[in-house]
């Protein structure tokens, strides 16, 4: 158990071996726990359980936060359950074998890369502005539990509040509804969980979230092609993917995965874009191709699939998203905004314009 607060730490234990399990035991004894931390007063575990007692043990799940929440300086709880030996998920997006979380939002867009450090936080968060622009309601999850960026590009701070029927209520930052890790633990707080675990909370974030009535819901996928892409593929329709590529050979290779992935579970690929597609100089403001250029244009010919667009990388860019105050927003006519708005465009004729089979009702 990781903490400063001794005294806190101890309290934790006890509540959790007040807890009585169907066979007798204390949940405290039972071994099934993993991954408990305290900070500052906000509380995360796990509940290990096989596949088949997930039902049984939502409300060992709902006890254990509501007991830890009830307890002197516990500020938050987020607990998730997790089957360290379900099967293999199939490869298909099938429909929800329950009902769908997301079932309310028009659109939902997962924003992917396949490899990290190419800006796709950035542009995610970008897009959506540029889609609020537009006149819809659009929100973003952040899905990248590992390495939650989603509060710092919003100058989000706090934690969100809690609304009818214990779902917690999204964030809202210029006009946007936002959910992320980064709001529910601290920023220097390691998440060190397995997969199980992994999707386990992107799957709560989806069901445990009062998202609304929205026409678009942006998802900023973590890097890679694995087990959060299939919980999220696996727990809602997805509407389609962006993929986010630099130009290089390095970066393409990992959006090629990502691309084959996403096709394997049934989403509808949206398009590709280059990001830092030429690096703009702040002094004589001349264009260099430091990651070379428009090999992700010529890797969307290839494939076959539609080229949204190219970003550069500017000075601005950067600046505005450390300073919590995204380009799109900041100025959402110069240059970089304009590219934004245009991309969103394309993207949401992508959508409108998909098979019938892939709407929900939806506003859009």
């Amino acid at each position: 158990m990781n903490g400063s607060d001794s005294l806190g730490e101890a309290e934790l234990s006890a509540a959790l071996d007040a807890i009585e399990l169907s066979d007798g035991s204390t949940l405290g004894a039972s071994g099934r726990l993993a991954g408990v931390s305290l900070t500052d007063g906000r509380v995360s575990l796990s509940i290990q359980i096989s596949p088949e007692e997930a039902q049984s043990f939502a409300p060992v799940r709902d006890q254990v936060e509501a007991r830890l929440r009830a307890l002197p300086g516990v500020r938050s709880v987020f607990a998730v359950l997790t089957a360290e030996r379900a099967a293999p998920p199939k490869l298909r997006s099938e429909p929800p074998a329950k009902a769908d979380p997301l079932a309310g939002i028009g659109h939902v867009v997962a924003v992917a890369s396949g490899k990290g450090g190419v800006g796709k936080s950035t542009t995610t968060v970008n897009l959506a502005l540029a889609l609020r622009a537009q006149g819809l309601q659009v929100g973003i999850l952040d899905a990248d539990i590992y390495g939650p960026s989603l509060p710092t590009l919003l100058g989000l701070h706090g934690k969100p509040g809690m609304g009818q029927g214990r779902k917690l209520k999204p964030m809202q930052a210029y006009g946007l509804k936002a959910m992320s890790m980064g709001m529910l633990v601290e920023p220097e707080a390691a998440m060190v969980w397995r997969g199980p675990m992994i999707m386990s909370a992107i799957t709560q974030m989806m069901a445990d979230v009062d998202w609304g009535a929205l026409d678009v819901l942006m998802v900023d996928m973590p890097p890679g092609t694995g087990d959060a892409q299939l919980a999220l593929a696996q727990g809602t329709t997805l509407a389609g993917a962006v993929i986010v590529s630099t130009p290089q050979d390095l970066s393409l290779i990992d959006a090629r995965r990502g691309i084959s992935m996403f096709r394997k579970v049934d989403v509808p690929i949206l398009g590709i874009i280059e990001n830092m597609a030429h690096f703009i100089c702040p002094d004589c403001g001349s264009s260099h191709a430091i990651f070379g250029e428009g090999g992700a244009e010529a890797e969307a010919a290839r494939l076959r699939v539609p080229f949204l667009g190219a970003i550069p990388l500017t000075m601005d860019l950067r600046a505005a998203s450390d300073a919590g105050q995204p380009i799109t927003a900041r100025d959402p006519d110069g240059p970089l905004g304009r590219i934004y708005q245009q991309i969103a465009r394309t993207m949401l004729a992508g959508l409108t314009t998909m098979p019938q089979a892939r709407h929900r009702p939806g506003r859009t």
